[in-house]
């Protein structure tokens, strides 16, 4: 029996594991609460009562901010000492407090560590500071809110959840929106997504139909009505959510689709809009795509922590060393970290300081360079990552192109117009066309003799002139386009606006479209005479040239999807009541569906190879009896339960057979200024572009080849569409058969071959000489980027120019933003600005190589400072009995680092091997950059061996060349050390200066002068002897002259490869 108060055994782990399950659970518990990461939930808004939100919702305030008020210190500080350099420089100043450690005055080690720190937290608060402003600005922005009581102006950081926003025409949408009434009649209005989504095409949004028939705005408030939205999500292209009206009977509901939404920092483009908040702040569609900037660090400088904790190795070697062979006499512990401190010199504090202010002028001789005006450095501390790139990550609309569409071609198959033939056209457009004239003057109600002609007409040779007639009238009519009128008047807030003073002459009419091929299309047909001057949804306006305005009833419209590749609209001419079928689309949907011909194909082709993006157009007459009964099934379809769009699809294709080719256009998108030749040289310098987009397949791949980033032999793999894991893995093996072949791949297929297949897609994508990515969200593009760092160990940069190209930009080692049309979000969060994308052939090529040449030599050069200093304390101490004092005291150590080497050493940051016209000239010298052999273990070993012989030289020819007293070894070595380090900093130079000359001389008059100061440590009346003289001068030529000898010898027998092409 146990006793009764002692536990029994079985009930010990029992209780020891409950209270480790509570342990862990209280842990657990505590991580939650400081990481504080709120759950996404769907939500109930009520229109303007942002009081009934049952949820807490994040505030509506941008904040791009690294740092706040209370981090910003601890944040810096740990930024710094996370290197091991910092923090090895922090625990031998702290030292220095301890009196059995003392090696020297406590300024020499604290001095330069402070002044380090200082322009690291200066240059990092004005930083931070420019962050701060910029959030400023765009959070203050005003906005009308409409309230009970009437309009009021808020702060884009004050609006909520539930309020009732109007946002007037080229205002930024605050956050995510329900749409819910427009100015526009037709209940519908266009907005810009470029920020967003890149693409500057125009997109339609759609008013809830229960709102937008409202009399009046204030009626918003005297109803009862909600919008149930799904929680937020990263998904720009949908969402599901409804909109009910409880207050009517029976209760009105309607669905929400993504065409309800306005999006957060999209631009309203036509008319005044007034929504419902459902989102703010961190939860909107915007932010959600915008990965958290990190802090960049460059390989330059990972690769010098490495060499640092080499040389920490064998300055701890080295102090066991002597400490063994002082025979661990006393305190040997004492001793030991006291050789630690005498040979801290093996790694110099200056490294940081001279790097850092070396960056800074990498900066500014970017800035101040005048064939790339306007380039911007915004992040200083990566101009050598410039020098070291692999793969280039562009984005296409307003990087490579222009996004100006200019119409350029009209194929008839007999005959084809060009730009300087368009005149032809127009005369064809004058003259009316007799076979128009006679159908028109035809009697209606018998309409149906012609058009029976009309199905055989292939058979009868149509004349040029109704060819080119039936062609212009076809582009005229199958389009999206809108025509808008500017309001005289000041545009108010109310939804109802009078249109009597809107100005309907041509001067005052712009197009609206979701595409700009579009306009271009619709703009070419106004410039030969037949103008699209109005347009609802139900009818169409054309002005002939003769000003007769004709119109048309649209009875169907058929939409672009990027699945059927192809759009139509069946119409009815109000003055024959003839039906036409017009459709137009890409080559390779319409090659099927129109009637045979032998031109087609060769001439898309043809177009094509000229980088012009080409439509096929075509028509089919319709009787009356096949149009209803056309219509009859097509209601019925759209009706159906299960498979509805398989069954609308099957319907719409019943219409697209034999199909008349009516004409084949080509529309070009300008490229920017010089991207061919840049791409070009790119591509020479052994840079991988891979283009990501989110614009369409077709239009990715036709710019691909227009811009030669894909060259006019090379072969394209088009990925077929993947949803699964067995089509992605079939499709993979297709892939891999192929040779030397670009990839083009969309954002869906390539999410599905990522999540199955990563290794292997990577591992194919990387060995081709070009990838396009189109339909690209921002966060797939930002995904890219880290897939290539991760998978290669590569260097990635990243170009753009829009608000989606912003997390693609910070997650690459390296972002330019380019300024455009598409704002300046890209250019602003990038690490160097750019105004166009032909300057980054400069930045990289000439920048980017000089940056990195020169960070490598003064990286190792002020390596080799100190380790020279550290073998000559190594020599003394040895000779003298392995004592711990020091070879040179206070200033001699202060000013051998700073005023007697600081400016020669420094001036290696103007040095050049290759003259900027040869690096643009022969971009092949830059592969050389990437293999990172100007600074590696290799090189270093070569400045440690160099380091050796020349301290071993200095310290045993002094005590050898010394007659009597010690104080003359000081004075001997060490004048021959800064003479030693002028000739070895003019050894190291490839290219003079006029400002290294001035500093070498410079530098020798402040030692020469100094010496009269310096009777503490040397005896002057021995300095100003000829002995004193020429035993410097000895020991300095044995120290310098092998080295000289061997560059010489190196230079002849082993030139590198840049002497060739300069010589």
């Amino acid at each position: 029996m146990l006793p009764v108060d002692q536990p029994c055994p079985l009930t010990l782990p029992v209780t020891r594991g409950m209270f480790q399950i509570c342990d862990v659970r209280c842990c657990d518990w505590l991580v939650n609460i400081c990481q504080r990461k709120r759950e996404l939930k769907a939500r109930t808004v009520w229109l303007g009562c942002p009081e009934k939100c049952e949820e807490k919702h994040p505030r509506n305030s941008i904040k791009n901010q690294k740092y706040n008020i209370f981090t910003f210190i601890p944040g810096v500080l740990y930024e710094q000492f996370k290197f091991f350099l910092n923090l090895y420089f922090l625990v031998v100043s702290c030292s220095q407090f301890v009196p059995a450690l003392k090696i020297g005055y406590l300024y020499t080690y604290w001095a330069p560590l402070g002044f380090v720190l200082a322009v690291t937290i200066m240059r990092e608060a004005i930083d931070e500071f420019r962050r701060f402003q910029r959030d400023k600005e765009v959070n203050s922005q005003l906005y009308s809110k409409l309230t009970v009581r009437g309009k009021v102006q808020v702060k884009s950081s004050d609006i909520q959840v539930g309020d009732l926003i109007i946002v007037e025409k080229n205002q930024r949408i605050p956050s995510d929106m329900v749409f819910l009434r427009t100015s526009e009649k037709a209940g519908s209005c266009f907005i810009r997504t470029d920020q967003l989504d890149g693409e500057t095409d125009w997109k339609l949004k759609v008013a809830v139909s229960c709102t937008q028939r409202l009399p009046a705005l204030g009626d918003l408030f005297s109803i009862s009505a909600y919008v149930y939205a799904q929680k937020p999500q990263l998904d720009i292209h949908s969402f599901e959510g409804t909109f009910t009206r409880e207050d009517s009977d029976p209760p009105i509901h309607e669905s929400l689709s993504i065409e309800n939404t306005l999006w957060a920092n999209t631009i309203v483009a036509s008319g005044t809009v007034i929504g419902v908040v459902i989102y703010t702040g961190k939860e909107t569609r915007s932010v959600m795509n915008t990965s958290n900037p990190k802090n960049k660090v460059g390989l330059l400088d990972l690769e010098l922590n490495q060499l640092t904790k080499a040389l920490f190795v064998a300055l701890v070697a080295l102090s066991v060393v002597m400490v063994t062979l002082q025979g661990f006499v006393g305190p040997w512990y004492r001793s030991l970290f006291r050789f630690l401190l005498l040979f801290s010199y093996i790694i110099p504090i200056s490294l940081r300081v001279n790097l850092d202010m070396g960056k800074a002028a990498y900066g500014w001789m970017i800035m101040k360079d005048e064939s790339i005006p306007g380039t911007v450095v915004r992040t200083s501390t990566i101009p050598e990552e410039l020098g070291r790139l692999v793969y280039l990550l562009t984005d296409k609309t307003g990087t490579l192109t222009q996004n100006e569409m200019v119409f350029k071609r009209l194929h008839l198959g007999t005959v084809s117009y060009g730009a300087d033939t368009m005149d032809e056209i127009q005369g064809h457009l004058r003259n009316p066309c007799p076979q128009m004239q006679s159908q028109a003057g035809g009697n209606n109600a018998s309409s149906t003799p012609p058009r029976k002609a009309q199905s055989s007409a292939p058979k009868v040779r149509k004349s040029v002139s109704s060819r080119v007639h039936e062609a212009v009238k076809a582009i005229a009519l199958c389009h999206n386009v809108s025509p808008v009128y500017e309001s005289r008047a000041g545009v108010g807030g109310e939804a109802e606006y009078a249109e009597a003073d809107q100005d309907f002459s041509d001067g005052n009419r712009t197009y609206q479209a979701a595409s700009p091929d579009e306009v271009a299309l619709v703009q070419w047909t106004e410039s030969v005479g037949l103008t699209l001057v109005s347009r609802d949804l139900g009818s169409v306006q054309l002005r002939t040239p003769s000003g007769q305005i004709q119109t048309y009833c649209i009875l169907q419209m058929f939409p672009f999807t990027s699945e059927s590749k192809r759009m139509g609209v069946i119409v009815r001419d109000e003055s024959t009541a003839e039906i036409t079928f017009y459709m137009k689309g890409a080559d390779v949907a319409m090659s099927s569906i129109v009637q045979y011909n032998d031109w087609l194909e060769e001439e898309c082709g043809n177009m094509a190879r000229e980088g012009l993006r080409t439509l096929v157009v075509a028509k089919r007459a319709l009787t009356e009896e096949q149009y209803q009964d056309f219509e009859s099934r097509y209601s019925q379809a759209k009706l159906s339960i299960h498979d509805r769009a398989l069954k609308v699809a099957a319907v719409v294709e019943s219409l697209e057979r034999q199909m008349e080719l009516l004409c084949l256009t080509g529309v070009e998108d300008r490229l920017q200024a010089d991207v061919r030749p840049t791409l070009e040289l790119l591509r020479n310098a052994g840079i991988k572009i891979w283009m990501l987009t989110g614009d369409k397949l077709e239009t990715a791949t036709c710019i691909a080849k227009s811009s030669h980033l894909v060259s006019r032999t090379q072969d394209i793999h088009i990925f077929r569409p993947v949803t699964n894991r067995g089509e992605a893995h079939l499709e993979l093996n297709a892939f891999r058969r192929k040779h030397d072949c670009a990839l083009v791949i969309s954002g869906d297929s390539l999410e599905v071959c990522l999540k199955y297949y990563e290794h292997e897609l990577a591992e194919l994508a990387c060995q081709c000489p070009a990838v396009v990515c189109c339909r690209c969200s921002p966060t797939q593009k930002a995904r890219i980027a880290k897939l290539l760092q991760h998978h290669t160990g590569k260097r990635t940069c990243a170009v753009g120019d829009g608000g989606n190209d912003v997390s693609m930009i910070q997650a690459a080692d390296c972002g330019i933003g380019i300024e455009g049309k598409e704002g300046r979000q890209a250019s602003l969060a990038a690490d160097f600005s750019v105004t166009q994308f032909r300057h980054i052939g400069r930045l990289l090529m000439v920048h980017g190589r000089s940056s990195y040449k020169r960070s490598a030599a003064l990286g190792q050069f002020v390596m080799h400072r100190g380790l020279i200093i550290s073998t000559m304390q190594a020599v003394f101490s040895s000779v003298f009995y392995f004592a711990s004092v020091p070879l040179y005291q206070g200033f001699l150590m202060v000013g051998y680092a700073t005023i007697y080497t600081m400016f020669p050493v420094f001036s290696l940051v103007l040095d050049q091997d290759v003259k900027p016209e040869t690096a643009m000239l022969y971009p092949e010298l830059y592969k050389d950059l990437t293999k990172g052999r100007s600074l590696s273990f290799k090189t270093f070993l070569v400045w440690v061996l160099i380091s050796i012989y020349q301290g071993g030289i200095l310290m045993y020819g002094a005590l050898l060349l010394f007659e009597s007293e010690f104080v003359h070894v000081l004075a001997i070595s060490f004048t021959a050390l800064i003479l030693t380090e002028l000739l070895m900093v003019a050894l190291t130079i490839r290219t003079w200066h006029w400002l290294m000359a001035v500093a070498e001389v410079l530098s020798l008059g402040c030692y020469v002068a100094s010496l009269a100061f310096l009777n503490e440590y040397f005896d002057v009346a021995f300095i100003t002897t000829v002995t004193f003289v020429w035993k410097v001068s000895a020991i300095t030529m044995v120290s310098c002259l092998p080295l000289y000898v061997l560059k010489y010898l190196k230079r002849k027998l082993s030139p590198p490869s840049y002497t060739k092409l300069t010589s």
